[in-house]
């Protein structure tokens, strides 16, 4: 059951398009048009945020196509062209910024049919876009390979989904976000055309759908890079202190004789939302949550030495009745807490590498209170460095805004999740021009994901 509270909502209007039409041409093709779970599966994690929460509660498709395989995904992109529907991508809808919610109403494609490994290598897989991330693992081990990096929402999350609106994760501290080279191989995708072409954009190029939110193409297929599947092991560290916990981590990020997945200091009281967890989480410690293949843990604890307390470690399980340790970091912290408590949010930021130890220690004391310190260590362009997802105890959209320019003042950078467009979230606060330039010859009129990315004019716009 979602946490999101439902509103009560005026009754469906009609809709703007013209849907008769529509189902006429996608005739054989699964859709929903029932209009409370066309609602529901219009929505994403959007929730997380006070802000979004209000400006997308009552955006919707019209209706849901539930292609089968990619030549169904072509006729629905066809069909959409041909009069003029807009149409948004869904596959799990795990993401927090409204990737998935439909703006501008129209079509909900869900992928998720679209699942199952084409072939696998050594080193490499190729996958159809809806296949679960969870489920492509429990595949590549069997001949001792596993994904480079996922998000803690591994379990329910899509590789299409994790692509086309994620940037990092578990496995970050190792081989950095997706948009580092070599992260994502190939993508195969359907245009939103006319006549749609069936595109294979490779190594660089492949990265005009990295994180854009769908509105670059549909990804249908993507070909991944894998890395050995070592023997985890979770690992939670008691520290009396934040600034400690975040000097033990940053020294374990740095050991590159250490074979890791996640290292991930969180602050108290933070730790006292973790549920079953909060046995191994001492009153008022401070913890570091690390994945540790089991050859490193020898060298992982002399690091660690005196400074901290192990208080938990066990061999890593994803299987049923399990909660993955790795479900208690990156934003399922955030997810911990809201659990029991709607009037948090939280931010995403990028710490400067030249100036790690002190920009942190600098944030935390600027906010004590009001911004609780959550980081997680990640390689950026060839440095180890920290990105942060700390809990916010949120007050007025104001204060919210003031917190984010004080921290950019400070020369941390801010992915705003606070917002929905893909330029309004950048660290860069622009469209990459790849990708913008790329949706002009894939979308030209517009019609992928509309409002997502606003920099973009659609062909024959005024």
């Amino acid at each position: 059951m979602s946490l999101d509270i439902e509103r009560k909502h005026k009754p469906p209007q009609p809709s703007r398009y013209d849907i008769a039409g529509l189902k006429a041409d996608l005739d054989g093709i699964p859709l929903i048009d029932e209009p409370q779970v066309v609602r529901k599966r219009s929505r994403d994690f959007f929730w997380y945020s006070p802000i979004l929460n209000q400006e997308l509660a009552d955006k919707s498709a019209d209706i849901i196509a539930c292609p089968r395989d990619e030549d169904e995904v072509v006729r629905v992109a066809a069909a959409c062209v041909k009069r003029r529907i807009p149409l948004t991508v869904r596959a799990a809808g795990t993401g927090n910024y409204g990737q998935a919610v439909p703006l501008e109403g129209g079509v909900l494609l869900d992928i998720t049919a679209l699942s199952g490994i084409a072939w696998q290598k050594p080193g490499v897989v190729r996958v159809a876009a809806g296949s679960r991330l969870l489920d492509i693992d429990m595949a590549t081990r069997e001949a001792g390979f596993e994904l480079r990096m996922h998000p803690s929402t591994k379990r329910s999350a899509t590789i299409g989904g994790f692509v086309a609106g994620g940037s990092g994760g578990v496995g970050s501290v190792t081989y950095g976000g997706l948009r580092e080279p070599g992260n994502i191989l190939a993508a195969r995708i359907v245009t939103m055309e006319e006549e749609p072409r069936i595109l294979e954009l490779r190594d660089d190029a492949a990265q005009k759908v990295n994180r854009a939110y769908g509105t670059t193409g549909i990804i249908t297929a993507l070909e991944m890079p894998l890395a050995p599947a070592w023997p985890w092991i979770d690992v939670i560290v008691a520290f009396d202190d934040y600034m400690e916990a975040f000097q033990a981590g940053y020294a374990v990020a740095l050991a590159d004789g250490v074979v890791k997945k996640l290292v991930t200091p969180i602050s108290w009281p933070i730790p006292a939302t973790f549920g079953a967890l909060k046995q191994h989480c001492p009153q008022g410690k401070s913890i570091l949550i690390c994945m540790i293949a089991e050859a490193s843990l020898g060298p992982f604890k002399a690091i660690i030495g005196q400074r901290g307390a192990v208080t938990y470690e066990a061999p890593s399980e994803e299987g049923p009745g399990t909660v993955p340790l790795y479900e208690y970091t990156w934003n399922h912290t955030t997810l911990q807490w809201l659990k029991g408590d709607r009037s948090i949010t939280y931010l995403q930021c990028m710490f400067p590498h030249d100036r790690l130890l002190e920009s942190a220690a600098e944030m935390i004391a600027r906010f004590p209170d009001e911004v609780l310190a959550h980081h997680e260590f990640i390689r950026f362009g060839g440095r180890m460095t920290a990105s942060a997802l700390p809990i916010l105890r949120y007050s007025t959209p104001e204060r919210l805004n003031e917190i984010i320019a004080l921290h950019e003042e400070a020369g941390v950078m801010i992915a705003n999740p606070h917002v929905v467009s893909l330029e309004a979230g950048s660290r860069h606060k622009r469209a990459d021009a790849d990708q913008l330039g790329f949706k002009h010859e894939v979308d030209p009129l517009g019609l992928l994901n509309p409002g997502k990315m606003a920099s973009y004019v659609a062909a024959g716009a005024v």
